[in-house]
């Protein structure tokens, strides 16, 4: 049987419920293949029965627009948000990084892809390291170093991370270590123009496996606190939302716009900041794909500090 083109599931690709006619019994949102809104105010015992929570049907609207826009990648988003709420972070980190190679040879990426002005490449570094480190006594300090580029977490940035915080696993007498950026922002998140660069999506799921930033700063999150500034995009926010402490400039913003690309978070966003927000926030900022500034991102608990 030949596969169903992406148009023929739009219209099984959201649920719209309002919040009192919820169903109640346990294990009913497990059941659904797609996203469950549910529109209405106040506490409501069936509420877990929803993957996003909105007051008004008209803030529905952006997020069925944004369903309808990359069905598949939506529907793969709230599955994931709800396995990983009750897996260890390692597995949890799995089930993302699979479900993210699945996304990564489906029609909405290639699409994306497609649409773009030039073939995917690597991106030259800029001057001096990737990161900047110095050390004082027990407190190493760790500094995003392409402010040209707003410091995109590119190949290089990615590799530079992973060194440090293996370094911070083997090294035991590191008792803290802070990261931030310098330049403009903290990060734009991954660097688009290298989207498109992995031989197949497996080989992808193998480096996202085995040389994840992600999965090594969840390992001493106790020992890693960020400052953040500016925007804070994608990867920019999915790794310090690991740290154990995690503050932010009084400007800062919050943004997850993967979706728009055929994807989901990939950087371990389904599984750091669904800890902090819980899934049913993290669903809507990655299916708005809309700004939150410091303030919100404070009262949600997505940092724990302004500064």
């Amino acid at each position: 049987m030949a596969p169903l083109p992406v148009q023929a599931m739009s219209p099984d690709s959201y649920l719209l419920v309002p919040l009192a006619e919820l169903p109640p019994e346990e294990g009913w949102l497990a059941r659904q293949s797609c996203p469950v809104i549910a529109v209405g105010e106040g506490e409501a015992a069936n509420a877990a029965n929803a993957d996003v929570l909105v007051a008004a049907s008209a803030e529905a609207d952006p997020l069925v627009a944004a369903i309808e826009r990359s069905p598949v990648a939506a529907m793969t988003l709230v599955q994931v948000l709800r396995t990983v709420a009750q897996l260890p972070v390692e597995a949890a980190l799995t089930v993302e990084s699979l479900a993210y190679s699945t996304l990564q040879s489906g029609a909405e990426y290639r699409t994306w892809l497609r649409a773009r002005d030039a073939a995917p490449a690597l991106v030259a570094g800029g001057e001096g390291e990737p990161i900047v480190t110095r050390r004082e006594g027990n407190v190493v300090s760790a500094s995003l170093n392409r402010p040209d580029n707003r410091n995109a977490i590119t190949v290089e940035m990615r590799d530079a991370l992973v060194e440090l915080l293996e370094l911070v696993l083997l090294d035991k007498s590191i008792e803290q270590l802070k990261i931030n950026g310098r330049g403009a922002c903290f990060s734009v998140g991954g660097e688009l123009r290298e989207f498109g660069l992995a031989v197949d999506p497996a080989a992808a799921h193998r480096i996202r496996s085995v040389h994840n930033p992600g999965r090594l700063l969840a390992r001493c999150a106790s020992r890693v606190s960020c400052h953040v500034h500016s925007a804070c995009v994608g990867s920019g926010i999915e790794l310090p939302a690991f740290a154990g402490h995690l503050s932010a400039d009084p400007k800062s913003f919050f943004q997850l716009p993967e979706l728009g690309f055929g994807l989901i978070p990939g950087a371990g966003g389904c599984v750091s900041i669904s800890r902090r927000i819980g899934r049913q926030r993290t669903a809507w900022l990655a299916l708005s794909g809309k700004k939150i500034n410091a303030r919100r991102a404070l009262a949600w608990g997505l940092i724990d500090e302004i500064l």
